[in-house]
């Protein structure tokens, strides 16, 4: 088969790793930068043209699209997806999972449990969203925050609303969270591919830190998933039409609780944690599922 992978770094863990992957399976892979595609249409036609020439004959894609480039890039998977290519990650499954709003309702119809969460238009009545939530401490997070930026801790009322009304100055949309103190600043990733729980870690913030993100100086170890968490990790993917997902979760006295679902998932994290060839396991879910 001919795999493209839609990257915009050919030198990241997840992209390497996916490229070993495929050609240890006797794949041919080409690594495509989705910002540099140019997307043309026309009745019946639809062709993508990427560094001189048009890309042709490809059976599957492979999107890692940042979340600063999801407007575009997922008008490229459309796009392989109007030419009848096979992907690891639809479009609309991409647009779901990267409006944290607009998940969290689909998952909360879906009745998967989450930390009580409330969202509002820049509303002057900020002392009835923290009551909302459970009161201090609580989290806030940006919409558009990405690996842990944008998360804030308020631990105290006033410290809350000081921060939700400097948001609200600056114009920022944001959630306010409940805060679940049993966590204590641990986490799990849950990988899933194709309806299956491949590999899991639970995540430890760093002393002092309540969010768990690698990428923020945690350490990860490997967990077994109670039948409560897998299936609410299988749940929460299915709900938001990914067949690939990191679906990360909490323990909480409630039982486990969905924080958010990663369509574009890193693979270093896991497979260091878990010792498993997770990259493998997608190229798998293709050779099964392209034709």
């Amino acid at each position: 088969m001919r795999i493209v992978i839609l990257s915009r770094n050919p030198k990241l863990y997840s992209t390497r790793r996916l490229v070993e992957a495929a050609q240890k399976r006797k794949h041919e892979v080409l690594i495509v930068d989705p910002l540099k595609c140019n997307i043309e249409m026309e009745k019946k036609s639809p062709k993508i043209f990427y560094k001189g020439e048009y890309l042709k004959n490809i059976d599957a894609i492979i999107p890692r699209i940042g979340a600063s480039v999801t407007f575009y890039g997922t008008a490229v998977i459309r796009q392989f997806e109007m030419m009848k290519v096979f992907t690891t990650c639809s479009s609309q499954a991409l647009i779901r999972s990267r409006d944290k709003l607009y998940s969290l309702q689909i998952l909360s119809r879906a009745g998967v449990g989450l930390p009580k969460t409330v969202f509002t238009n820049y509303t002057r009545d900020v002392e009835h969203i923290i009551d909302s939530v459970g009161g201090a401490p609580l989290v806030l997070k940006l919409l558009e925050g990405t690996q842990g930026l944008g998360v804030v801790l308020a631990e105290t009322k006033n410290a809350a609303t000081s921060v939700l009304e400097a948001f609200n100055g600056l114009g920022a949309r944001v959630i306010a969270q409940e805060y679940i103190e049993e966590a204590g600043g641990a986490d799990i990733r849950a990988f899933i591919v194709d309806g299956k729980v491949v590999g899991a870690m639970k995540r430890q913030g760093k002393e002092g830190e309540f969010r768990s993100n690698l990428h923020r100086g945690g350490s990860a170890s490997l967990i077994d998933l109670t039948d409560e968490e897998e299936k609410t990790a299988l749940k929460a993917a299915r709900s938001l039409g990914l067949a690939v997902a990191g679906v990360d979760m909490i323990q909480s006295k409630k039982g486990p609780l969905v924080l958010e679902v990663n369509s574009s998932p890193g693979l270093e994290g896991i497979e260091n944690a878990t010792g498993k060839n997770i990259a493998r396991e997608i190229i798998r879910y293709i050779e099964i599922h392209e034709d």
